[in-house]
């Protein structure tokens, strides 16, 4: 953690960094002389070394077909089963898993990872109809879901599986529950922001309910008059969710679907599922009393946690410790938490590991690098830059090597649809090596595995959610039985449980290699060589109580390619090969580097023979200027340079306006570095550092101070667009990082040239909103209009700070039509313009009596050629503010390209501009006329 712990937490550290034995026994804590700081290890705290499989129970195996139904009767949209819907539950239950726990055991797994198994609301009619097969629905925390088994099968399973030496993890949910809460004005309303109608005390007074986040009290509310929509239940359903406190509908956000952006994406309802009010005290200790209980009575090993991203900082701040501190007074010293953050930004991610107190996260990161490489073929090099952006999640309790890693999931999709899709005309030996390449890197690289289901059984599928959900065993989904498998003639009209199938054994292979040297699992991650382009990436791994290093180098080039690359072994020592294809044997170089041959998407890995030499002294060490991380204006990027090349351990301290020394995190390869979470000091602090590196044979060195001051905070601009029309009321949106609920920010305008006028002022986070009404203004079309966020001084933000300016323009009257203009180089436009290439649309820009008259197989026609040859496409408008969605095909056409145009789902905005091009062949949307 960042923020400066307690003493309870510090000893506990302690506890957990053994220092080498060369070192004198000083207690590693904060606090120490200048001079006198502790060196310490690299964490390798919880777990490091697990590997996950992670199943959806309903699509595993069917144990028991008397529950298929879940006691609820034959019609499926009442109990949700029919075995051929991809939609709906399939069958399987945990006493299937728990018949097959030898298979999951086979492939070398530790932990078993289920997708959540709590009682969930059958069907949604909304939704498809669809059922909640997959656990996301939860009506009851209490119990198991009926279609899944009972408590008893699940305690079996946790049994059986402990018995084997496996954990099992249980997916939880904290964010929302099933769709059961409905609104007096109509159900799935859209979103209403806290700025448009802020949230009103019983009593009826505003408040925002981020000033009491965190805290032990909380406003009363009243269904009536306290949201934006007057909450209502269904009278058969007033009492449906358990534990009863989930039936009160104050305790739930109410303020519609969420868009996924922004303020919504954290109190929006997703697709109507009623999203709990986090920020409530009650919640809190709700969903912490919740799962205590699934530790304590059923000895459950961990929990994945479903959609972090959308729960607020302070839940997690104390839901995390309390269950970590609950489960190792249970016994369970290796009790592990991570959470779904779906975001590709590690300075994003890593923050639920460092300023919000949890211990881990999935690493998305990883997926879209590991696919770019093993399946795109792209640099070598992008690998590099990935990994060194590690110590993001480098703290003093926690870091990367906690992650776990994967390649693809249950909503994203599949690694083998992924090289199928990135490589359309390969054979089916290039797919499974690109697959086989994909597990390589992660198992070989930090972090924990983890296998989705079916994907050892090369398991692909045209997309992510329900075509990426297959059954192992035999499949009646029409959309499944299609599907071309990986590495075999099977097809999923048969079970699937082949322990001979070439991905089943590589990946079992890979466990066991990893078992057998555990360096490969949890030692040191160094990058050693990267080409330029595809080819050669190579990375060591070196555990520091062994001190024996392993080259790993992998090439996802199409042919075989050689690296001459770096070690820390001492000229001409020799290393031996531990896994791929190769020679027996290597010799390093007399400058200690390590020429390898990899063969083409493929890895390999080679032992040193002989341990990394004994340092004599420790190396110089010095810091360089600290300086705000990009990207995270809450950080500061702190970097120490070594003057040495063996292996070394680089603990960082930091001292904020002249406080005692506390640890920031230790590094344990170069580039040594830390992002120090200074997002709770006041801008303006200053703040010192020093860097302690301890070298392989326990001798320590400090560097000398260097100062640095907390940064002012980033105020941004989101809304309206940079360039866009306005209008009317304008809706000036801002925010700010680090995001603080004391936060005051100030909107104001100008026109042309003129002076700043303040237009409002919002404190409500995490969005800070004015709405700007123009209208008095009376302003010609195309007058400049600016607008800037101004940070108020006080509190944590210091003197405050102020936005770059966003420029928009009056927009004029309004827009009554607008004209997409579509080319064809042969112009083959289709005749007559009812049979030809037309548009679907949908929205509230478009007039209602022209979407009246589009359906899919009649999309709107084309008013006329030009002499140019481009199509016209004229749009009755009701409102230019809207986004016009379209999308360019022939009718009933889906086939890109052949009948419909690439680019998904596309829109352009009227108000900023009313005409818009399309070239056939081209996904994007042209705001000026382009050469053809």
């Amino acid at each position: 953690m960042s923020i400066p712990g307690s003493i309870r937490r510090t000893l506990g550290l302690v506890a957990a960094l053994l220092l080498v034995a060369a070192l004198p026994a000083t207690p590693a804590v904060a606090g120490g002389r200048d001079g006198d700081l502790p060196a310490r290890h690299s964490l390798r705290e919880s777990v490091t070394d697990e590997n996950f499989y992670f199943v959806m129970a309903d699509r595993f195996a069917n144990g028991d077909t008397a529950n298929d139904q879940g006691g609820l009767g034959s019609d499926p949209l009442v109990s949700g089963f029919d075995p051929t819907r991809k939609g709906f539950y399939n069958g399987g239950d945990l006493k299937g898993l728990r018949s097959k726990i030898d298979y999951i055991k086979g492939l070398g797994t530790t932990s078993i990872w289920l997708t959540p198994s709590f009682k969930n609301k059958a069907v949604q009619l909304e939704d498809g109809p669809s059922a909640g097969y997959h656990g996301y629905w939860i009506t009851d925390f209490t119990q198991i879901d009926p279609h899944l088994g009972t408590n008893e099968d699940l305690r079996a399973l946790i049994d059986t599986a402990h018995a084997k030496g496996m954990k099992v993890y249980f997916d939880i949910i904290t964010n929302h529950t099933a769709d059961v809460i409905g609104y007096e004005e109509g159900a799935r309303r859209g979103y209403v922001s806290k700025d448009a109608v802020p949230y009103r005390t019983a009593s009826g007074e505003t408040f925002d309910d981020r000033d009491f986040a965190g805290q032990s009290s909380f406003p009363a509310l009243d269904p009536a008059t306290s949201f934006p929509y007057k909450p209502v239940l269904d009278p058969a359903e007033q009492n449906l969710k358990v534990p009863a406190w989930l039936n009160d509908v104050t305790l739930y956000h109410n303020r519609g679907d969420t868009t996924f952006v922004g303020e919504n994406s954290y109190y929006g309802d997703f697709f109507g599922l009623d999203d709990l009010f986090t920020e409530n005290p009650r919640v809190v200790r709700g969903m912490i009393d919740i799962y205590k209980t699934w530790i304590r009575d059923f000895g459950v090993d961990g929990f994945r946690i479903d959609t972090m991203k959308h729960v607020d900082d302070a839940f997690w701040q104390a839901f995390g410790p309390e269950i970590l501190d609950y489960a190792h007074r249970q016994g369970k010293r290796e009790f592990f938490m991570f959470g779904e953050v779906f975001d590709t930004t590690k300075s994003f991610t890593s923050q639920f590991t460092t300023r919000d107190r949890m211990q881990s996260v999935l690493d998305f990161p990883f997926q879209e690098a590991a696919r770019n490489f093993a399946s795109r073929g792209q640099s070598a090099a992008s690998l590099s830059t990935f990994f060194a952006g590690d110590d993001w999640y480098t703290d003093a309790d926690s870091n990367v090597y906690q992650l776990p890693t994967f390649l693809g999931n249950h909503d994203m999709g599949r690694i083998g649809g992924f090289v199928r899709g990135d490589n359309p005309g390969a054979t089916d030996a290039e797919w499974v090596a690109r697959d086989r390449l994909a597990h390589e890197l992660m198992y070989l690289s930090r972090g924990n595995p983890v296998i989705y289901y079916g994907d050892e059984q090369g398991f692909t599928g045209p997309g992510g959610d329900q075509d990426a959900r297959q059954t192992l065993f035999a499949s009646r989904v029409p959309d499944y039985l299609d599907d071309d498998l990986l590495g075999t003639d099977a097809t999923h009209a048969q079970d699937n449980f082949v322990t001979t199938h070439p991905l089943y054994e590589s990946i079992g292979g890979l466990a066991a290699l990893t078992k057998q040297h555990p360096a490969l699992r949890n030692g040191a991650q160094q990058h050693r060589f990267a080409s330029e382009g595809a080819g050669v990436y190579a990375f060591s791994r070196t555990d520091r109580r062994d001190q024996r290093e392993y080259v790993v180098a992998l090439n996802n080039s199409e042919s075989a390619a050689s690296a001459a690359i770096p070690t820390y072994a001492s000229g001409r020592d020799t290393f031996k090969k531990v896994y791929g294809t190769g020679p027996q044997t290597l010799r390093a170089g007399n400058d200690g580097r390590l020429t390898v041959s990899v063969p083409p998407l493929s890895a390999v890995v080679y032992q040193a023979n002989n341990k990394v030499a004994g340092s004599r002294v420790a190396p110089a060490v010095s810091l360089a200027q600290p300086t705000p991380a990009p990207g995270a204006r809450g950080r500061l990027k702190v970097t120490a340079d070594v003057g040495g090349s063996s292996f070394y351990e680089v603990t960082f301290y930091a001292s904020v306006a002249g406080g005692p020394w506390r640890p920031v995190g230790t590094d344990d390869n170069a580039p040594y570095q830390v992002f120090d979470d200074v997002s709770d000091v006041r801008a303006g602090t200053s703040v010192r550092y020093r860097a302690v590196v301890l070298d392989n044979k326990g001798h320590t060195r400090e560097s000398a101070v260097r100062s640095a001051t907390v940064p002012a905070p980033l105020v941004t601009i989101e809304a309206p667009t940079e360039g866009s029309g306005v209008r009317g009321t304008v809706e000036v949106r801002a925010v700010v990082d680090p995001e603080r609920a004391t936060n005051v920010v100030a909107i104001e305008r100008r026109i042309g040239t003129g002076a700043w006028t303040r237009v409002g002022t919002d404190s409500s986070s995490p969005a800070y909103t004015v709405f700007d009404d123009l209208t008095p203004l009376n302003l010609a079309a195309d007058t400049p209009v600016e607008y800037r966020a101004v940070l108020l001084p006080g509190g944590l933000a210091g003197p405050g700070a102020t936005s770059e300016p966003r420029r928009v323009r009056a927009a004029g009257p309004p827009a009554t039509s607008a004209t997409v203009h579509y080319y064809r180089p042969a112009g083959d436009y289709g005749d007559p313009p009812a049979a030809g290439w037309g548009l679907h649309m949908w929205g509230d820009a478009v007039a209602p009596e022209v979407l009246a008259q589009v359906a899919w197989d009649k999309p709107w026609p084309r008013s006329g050629v030009a002499a140019d040859g481009w199509a016209d496409y004229a749009i009755p408008l009701t409102d230019d503010t809207k986004p016009v969605n379209f999308i360019m095909h022939l009718p009933s056409g889906d086939s890109i390209p052949t009948t419909r145009e690439p680019g998904g789902d596309r829109s352009f905005l009227p108000i900023n501009n009313p005409e818009i091009w399309l070239i056939q062949g081209d996904p994007t949307v042209y705001t000026t006329k382009p050469a053809v």
